[in-house]
């Protein structure tokens, strides 16, 4: 691939955060949208704070939650470490949502009129290093003997194109349910929750890159999760469902029988 000028300066933050998790540990935790930061060279992208500090800069609450589920679970995780509107590491670089113009009715002026050099630095410097940790912790795993799984951590906003969505959470999932139907399973059992199965997004509708690209390609289990933004925007909401996971997710994983591969 051509070089590129550092799109990241000194005493800026890493592509991407990791945790290491405990040794030995068969799941990786991944959260595309958990940072709401620019690089300081993209000058915000012409956005205010509020914009960035809202639903279309990062999927609120869900840094918060991979952090306290891997602490809880003692699983690795690897989380994207700017926004979405940069360069959104949940879609194929062709895609033309990868670098948006408009997000959900705002216009990014920063984004308008890149050339290709320009994409090209966003894709070198932040979407390629974030899936690359992914797929070096992945391809350990499998050079140990272990088929391991991978699960997603999103959230949604709670309301769309002037549509209440009523779920608490979604399971998002295509054609392997190894994780995704005991898990939809001990979320229904919880009283008073309205889980979604591929609601309010669906994995059936291939947009999701980096669940597919890493797991369903390579027939590895996994699965994403969508929580309610208005449900862990504060610290005791994010501690709420990390714990309630962490709880339901438990013996799932415990179970030896879906670290294998997926025969599709």
């Amino acid at each position: 691939m051509t070089e590129t000028a550092p799109l990241l300066a000194r005493g800026e933050k890493p592509a991407f955060e990791r945790s290491p998790g405990r040794n030995g540990a068969r799941v990786l935790l991944v959260c595309d949208h958990a940072s709401r930061l620019v690089p300081r060279a993209l000058n915000r992208l012409g956005l205010d704070d509020k914009d960035l500090s809202q639903h279309i800069g990062w999927d609120i609450g869900a840094g918060a939650v991979t952090r306290l589920l891997a602490q809880a679970l003692g699983l690795p995780a690897v989380l994207c470490g700017y926004s979405r509107l940069v360069i959104d590491c949940n879609r194929d670089p062709d895609d033309p949502s990868s670098i948006p113009q408009t997000s959900d009715g705002v216009a990014i002026p920063g984004n308008r009129d890149l050339d290709a050099a320009a994409r090209l630095a966003r894709h070198r410097h932040l979407f390629e290093p974030y899936h690359a940790a992914v797929s070096a912790w992945i391809a350990a795993s499998l050079g140990s003997g272990v088929f391991p799984a991978l699960i997603g951590v999103h959230s949604f906003t709670p309301s769309m194109n002037g549509q209440a969505r009523p779920w608490h959470i979604g399971v998002l999932w295509d054609d392997d349910g190894r994780v995704a139907l005991p898990l939809l399973a001990a979320l229904n059992g919880e009283a008073g929750l309205i889980v979604g199965d591929n609601q309010p997004y669906s994995a059936r509708e291939p947009v999701g890159y980096t669940m597919r690209h890493h797991a369903w390609d390579r027939g590895l289990p996994h699965v994403a999760l969508e929580i309610r933004q208005d449900l862990i925007a504060e610290d005791a909401g994010a501690r709420q469902w990390a714990g309630l996971l962490a709880r339901v997710l438990r013996p799932i994983l415990d179970d030896d029988s879906i670290y294998r591969l997926w025969q599709k």
